[in-house]
């Protein structure tokens, strides 16, 4: 009997090291494939603060350019060449 139960536990043991051995694995992937997303959620969030800035800065531009943009065709409208 004490051959039997010891056989048993050899037997689990090995599984409960295969088991392990895969979990193991299992781990290093799953936390490879989470910084390769991280990795691109920290491009995602960088390239919307750029598009943020950039519809900011066309914002704060946009008066002017409609401005210029208007004078222009008024001058030509009226025959005039347009200054630069």
């Amino acid at each position: 009997m004490t051959m039997n139960i010891e056989g048993s536990f050899g037997f689990l043991t090995q599984q409960l090291k295969s088991v392990h051995k895969d979990l193991l694995s299992f781990q290093e992937r799953t936390e490879q494939k989470f910084e390769k997303v991280d990795g691109r959620f920290d491009r995602l969030e960088k390239e919307i603060r750029d598009v943020r800035k950039e519809v900011g800065d066309l914002r704060k531009d946009m008066p002017g350019i409609v401005g210029n943009t208007m004078r222009e065709v008024l001058r030509e409208s009226a025959g005039q060449s347009p200054k630069k």
